[in-house]
């Protein structure tokens, strides 16, 4: 069993080290990049002409695929900690889950936009329950802001946890999307539970 166990841990290292390393050799700030790599090669969802919103940007690796896509849309980015400049890229320091910020962010696009592109999660404390449950109330603030900026074809990506309201988020997503689907990148670590809501074409409430 300590052997099958210690054999487990080393591919689960080998395969987090292989997309750092790559991160590092390709440019990008974070391994997360590749998540919405793939993301984007599967839903197609970022295109040149994107008005796109990036929620908990930092340290902009997501930010860094989208600018290299968008050539003639507006892109901002929303963190509470501070990100270096991206070219392309307009980025914001505020606390996203604030209604201050939220209607900055409405005012600042002044007409619905695109995309919406979420990686935020709360801080994990170590209990994977009350994470799971932290971590999908900010994809549910996420999706109630969508409905508010989103325009009708509008695209939306947000981490979401396995777990605690898991039910309770895709049930949301249903009642606002006409196409809901979820999707675990090959670059997500195996071992955690992160997985991606992937949402399309709101419905007329």
């Amino acid at each position: 069993m300590k052997k099958n166990k210690s054999s487990k841990n080393w591919i689960i290292n080998q395969h987090r080290d292989q997309y750092f390393k790559k991160a590092k050799i390709e440019g990008y700030r974070s391994r997360a990049a590749f998540k919405l790599i793939e993301i984007n090669s599967k839903f197609n969802i970022i295109k040149k002409d994107s008005n796109l919103l990036d929620l908990g940007s930092c340290p902009g690796g997501w930010s860094q695929v989208a600018s290299k896509i968008v050539s003639k849309g507006k892109i901002v980015s929303v963190d509470i900690k501070e990100m270096k400049p991206i070219n392309n890229v307009k980025f914001v320091k505020k606390d996203f889950l604030q209604e201050e910020s939220q209607n900055f962010i409405l005012s600042y696009f002044g007409k619905k936009i695109d995309v919406i592109i979420s990686d935020m999660a709360a801080d994990t404390t170590g209990n994977k329950d009350l994470d799971s449950i932290r971590t999908n109330s900010i994809c549910l603030e996420v999706l109630n802001f969508s409905s508010k900026i989103l325009n009708s074809k509008g695209i939306l990506v947000s981490k979401i946890f396995m777990g605690q309201d898991f039910e309770l988020v895709k049930k949301e997503a249903k009642k606002k999307f006409s196409k809901v689907n979820f999707y675990k990148p090959k670059s997500s670590r195996t071992n955690s539970k992160e997985t991606y809501l992937h949402c399309q074409g709101l419905k007329t409430l």
